[in-house]
């Protein structure tokens, strides 16, 4: 693999990790230029924004039934996950989240 792909793939690795708006572009270079560290992150990323919603709905239910702080600890913990993950994206490393990295892996396999 050439010098410039690998950085190709960390670019599309620090980019999927800024949202959806850094996702989609994340995306759109990945397909114009495969990589497996690209790909491994676009997965990576998109189960942490699927997770964000989860948990933004948890919280809207916990608040709209007098609990409103206990979906705090769960944001926390996401927040944790995608330091973890944009840190190894950084980083050039393709380490899965803990807990549920790996099944993003499989379940998004089609996608980068």
């Amino acid at each position: 693999m050439s010098e410039t792909t690998s950085d190709n793939g960390k670019t599309v690795g620090i980019v999927a990790y800024l949202w959806l708006i850094g996702w989609v572009i994340a995306l759109v270079m990945q397909n114009g230029n495969k990589t497996e560290h690209g790909a491994f992150h676009v997965r990576q990323a998109l189960g942490l924004m699927i997770l964000w919603l989860l948990v933004w709905v948890i919280n809207m239910a916990l608040a709209f039934s007098g609990i409103p702080y206990v979906g705090w600890i769960f944001s926390l913990g996401l927040f944790v996950l995608w330091i973890l993950a944009f840190i190894g994206a950084i980083q050039g490393e393709k380490k899965p989240i803990p807990v549920l990295g790996e099944q993003f892996q499989q379940w998004f396999k089609s996608i980068g």
